[in-house]
């Protein structure tokens, strides 16, 4: 979806819409107070910002991603919110000579655009002590097609784009549940699972805004894929347009679906 400060910043709408997600899932996943961990594709920093909460100051959170100019706006918000115990890496997870005594590692929305999502979790296990814990939470497209309704034609259009813009990208559309494969084929545990999916209906909702900047960081994919063009999605007026279609349909709008999990390695 791109690198420009657009999208940055649709990446931080897009963690707020999910940070209670987030959070029950850290929380249930046994993150804790004086952990080290390490958050494979930080992006703009808002797990490791999560994290960081969850550790404490004693604790240590250590973010990588591929992209170093992102992660100067990590580290500035970070710094700005006044975190000490956090410390971005640029660089390849897989390349990288990270240490083995994490006592978590973790991901949101990063094993689906990996290329063997149970080799990433296979190499990543292996910074883990004995007795760490592996937890990632992914999107899965699939349930989506069960907001499609006849009376919201405009939703129904933007999830058969969203979907087939990210098929033919090649990333996983069912990484949300392809997780417990990739757990077990990695030679982890059996994850516990959660399915989320934030849902609104109200005018000052954000996920409005926050589905119109989607589709403006899609925009030049979805035309390249010949899905449709900038003219007939109108991407400036997009979320007015959701908002009066739920107003006059009076059916909510529900986000992509997270599924989380979770597994603990043997001490």
């Amino acid at each position: 979806m791109g690198r420009s400060k657009g999208e940055t910043e649709r990446l931080i709408k897009q963690s707020q819409l999910y940070e209670d997600v987030t959070r029950r899932f850290f929380l249930r996943s046994g993150i804790a107070k004086g952990m080290k961990v390490l958050d494979v594709g930080s992006g703009a920093g808002d797990v490791a910002l999560t994290l960081a909460e969850f550790v404490g100051p004693d604790g240590t959170v250590i973010g990588v991603d591929v992209n170093p100019d992102i992660l100067k706006i990590a580290q500035a918000r970070a710094d700005a919110a006044g975190f000490s115990n956090i410390e971005f890496i640029a660089g390849d997870t897989r390349t990288l000579g990270l240490p083995d005594d994490f006592d978590a590692v973790v991901g949101r929305l990063v094993l689906m655009y990996m290329a063997d999502p149970a080799e990433t979790l296979r190499h990543l296990a292996t910074h883990l002590r004995p007795g760490g814990i592996v937890a990632f939470q992914e999107v899965d497209f699939t349930p989506y097609t069960a907001a499609v309704h006849p009376d919201t034609p405009l939703a129904n259009k933007l999830i058969e784009w969203g979907r087939t813009v990210f098929e033919r990208s090649g990333a996983h559309l069912e990484m949300g549940m392809d997780l417990y494969k990739a757990f077990v084929e990695a030679g982890l545990p059996e994850p516990t699972l959660h399915f989320e999916a934030p849902m609104g209906g109200p005018e000052d909702w954000p996920g409005y805004e926050y589905l119109e900047n989607s589709f403006r960081s899609l925009v030049p994919l979805l035309e390249a894929y010949g899905i449709t063009t900038a003219e007939a999605l109108d991407v400036d007026t997009l979320a007015e347009r959701i908002q009066a279609e739920v107003a006059a349909a009076k059916r909510p709008i529900m986000l992509p679906p997270h599924i989380t999990a979770y597994a603990t390695l043997a001490s």
